[in-house]
C-alpha cells in the first residue's frame, strides 16, 4: 500500500511540475488534494494505520527486548528503564536534552 501511495504522489507531482496547464491546473489539483486530506474517511484510515503502527512497534520492542535484553550492558538497560518511567509519568524531556514532540 505504501508503494502505491508513493507512486500516486510521485505521478501527481510529476504531472504538476511537467504540465503546461499553468497555475489554474495547479490550484485545481491543490484544492482536490486538500479535499481528500480533509475527508473524514481518509482521516480515520490514517489514524487507524498510525494506531496499528504503534501497536506493531510495541510488539517489536518487547520481542527485541526479550531476545537482546540479557546481552545489553546493565548501565544501558537501567538507562532505558529510567527513560521509559519518565515518559510514562508525562515528562517531556530527558537528561540528553531531547523531547517527545
Amino acid at each position: 500500500m505504501r508503494y502505491k501511495l508513493t507512486f500516486v504522489v510521485g505521478l501527481a507531482l510529476g504531472y504538476v511540475l511537467g504540465t503546461r496547464a499553468g497555475r489554474e491546473r495547479y490550484e485545481q489539483l491543490k484544492k482536490s488534494a486538500r479535499q481528500v486530506a480533509q475527508n473524514p474517511a481518509v482521516r480515520n484510515t490514517a489514524e487507524s494505520a498510525a494506531q496499528q503502527g504503534r501497536q506493531f512497534a510495541g510488539k517489536a520492542y518487547h520481542s527485541v527486548t526479550e531476545k537482546v535484553g540479557d546481552r545489553v550492558p546493565d548501565s544501558v538497560t537501567q538507562r532505558v528503564r529510567n527513560l521509559r518511567e519518565r515518559n510514562t509519568n508525562g515528562t517531556a524531556s530527558d537528561d540528553w536534552g531531547t523531547s517527545n514532540t
